[in-house]
């Protein structure tokens, strides 16, 4: 068991993002919807018409956007691997269940980097319209885009996470974005529900949306990067048990 089988799992993997056109459609329709609602559509996400240097559209449609794009990258990852029988072929090389697990996991959570890269146009745009010019919030503006790579990453685990689940990719897809809705928002509606006590306050807080917003203040908490790192390492540790279960 070494790291180079996983280094070359997780080569295979991009490679094949970009060498099919799944790679360039998941970044060009990220950065297509969010610069239709930032910069053209008219309504209060509109930066031209908010008047203040913020990239805090971006923040609030990233996350909804990625709640689609994300499953559509995952949906793949293991589903093919089960329909096609490939997946028997993966375990006869020197790589073993987890590596095989992480290196789909951080294949397509490079995919969500990727496409955070060119939205640091809009940084430099908003940046360079602010009044002074480079007024703008650069610690919060960085602090929501890690916050951002995180939710990702999460919306990745869960999504390889679903994969597994099935050989079907439409029913992977699904559930992934069903699983992603419910860690994003549905404890936030649970924590509404429960009234405005303690108890809700912990339910909102078991969900990503809380802790996106912490780090969108600009602050990077040891406390919400664990979340995120717990939640992920928590899918990833279901997909291995649902890979295992083949074996009992």
């Amino acid at each position: 068991m070494t790291l180079r089988g996983m280094r070359t799992l997780f080569k295979k993997e991009i490679t094949g993002f970009f060498s099919s056109l799944t790679g360039y459609v998941v970044i060009v329709v990220f950065l297509l919807a969010n610069s239709a609602f930032i910069w053209l559509f008219r309504s209060p996400l509109n930066l031209l018409e908010n008047g203040y240097a913020t990239l805090e559209s971006l923040f609030i449609l990233a996350p909804w956007i990625f709640l689609f794009l994300v499953p559509a990258i995952t949906m793949r990852m293991i589903s093919e691997e089960k329909n096609t029988g490939t997946i028997d072929l993966l375990y006869t090389r020197p790589v073993s269940e987890i590596q095989i697990i992480l290196a789909k996991f951080l294949a397509s959570w490079a995919l969500v980097l990727f496409s955070l890269i060119p939205t640091l146009v809009y940084f430099w745009s908003v940046s360079r319209l602010g009044s002074p010019r480079g007024n703008i919030d650069i610690g919060g503006t960085w602090g929501s885009y890690a916050g951002l790579l995180f939710l990702g990453g999460i919306y990745a685990a869960i999504g390889v996470f679903a994969s597994s689940l099935t050989k079907n990719q439409i029913i992977a897809f699904i559930s992934a974005v069903a699983l992603s809705f419910i860690m994003y928002k549905g404890f936030e509606f649970l924590g509404s529900s429960a009234g405005s006590g303690k108890a809700a306050f912990l339910i909102s807080k078991a969900g990503i949306e809380y802790h996106y917003n912490s780090m969108s203040r600009g602050v990077l908490d040891s406390r919400d990067i664990l979340y995120f790192l717990m939640v992920m390492g928590l899918f990833l540790f279901g997909t291995r048990t649902v890979l295992q279960s083949r074996r009992w």
